[in-house]
């Protein structure tokens, strides 16, 4: 079976994921140098990103780790631990890297999360996320934040991060080619539109990705950002 956050698609049935996954995988790509020895996945769900990471990476050992009352996306996949969202189930300064993708959205109290992943990191560990920011509801009603670089700076800081890169995961072309891809394969409609609209804005989606370039996004007045990636070091 192709794991599509790794091997995405550009197909009519795709294009609402498409765009963040692609930015996803590519964040992933872009820090991978990062993950060395023991890696926590926060949020686990089905891990797909584990078999690239330890194929690619310094990893000697992969922990998945999910709430207790996580949705379960794969029934061939469970997590290593779970946890109470309180306290996570491991000593002080266990693990080398920690990350978690899409997950931070959903903490009602995010401090108490990056808290607890900056006390089970070793000191000079790393701590790689990504976050929405151009997204639907989803996951309702357990979907609580959409984060500016700003806020999740402060809460990084907050938590006792010290040395925090934020970067953009797609400027304005990403964020209107997500917007049509989300509009035109979940908004209400018929199907007989849907179809037609599809055929048109296929090739447009596309053509925005490639223009997109997020590595000169600047968070300053007026910039739109598809979402967040980046790292904090204990």
């Amino acid at each position: 079976m192709k794991n599509d956050f790794i091997n995405i698609p550009y197909t009519s049935s795709n294009l609402d994921r498409y765009t963040i996954r692609t930015a996803i995988f590519k964040s992933i790509k872009k820090s991978i140098r990062l993950f060395e020895g023991n890696l926590l996945d926060i949020g686990c769900g089905k891990m797909p990103y584990k078999a690239y990471i330890l194929q690619h990476s310094k990893i000697d050992n992969y922990t998945g780790l999910d709430i207790e009352s996580a949705l379960l996306y794969d029934n061939n996949v469970k997590p290593d631990y779970t946890w109470d969202g309180v306290k996570m189930p491991f000593e002080n300064n266990t693990f080398q890297c920690a990350f978690g993708t899409e997950v931070l959205e959903h903490c009602l109290e995010p401090e108490v999360i990056l808290k607890e992943t900056y006390r089970v990191l070793k000191t000079g560990g790393y701590f790689f996320f990504t976050v929405p920011f151009l997204w639907n509801l989803h996951e309702v009603p357990n979907d609580a934040y959409r984060y500016t670089p700003f806020s999740l700076e402060r809460h990084l800081k907050n938590s006792g991060f010290k040395t925090i890169q934020i970067k953009a995961t797609g400027g304005w072309h990403a964020s209107m080619a997500q917007m049509l891809g989300l509009w035109v394969k979940r908004s209400p409609m018929s199907n007989k539109k849907r179809k037609i609209l599809i055929s048109v804005l296929k090739p447009i989606i596309k053509v925005l990705i490639n223009k997109d370039n997020s590595e000169k996004v600047i968070f300053k007045e007026g910039q739109m950002i598809t979402g967040l990636y980046g790292y904090a070091q204990k």
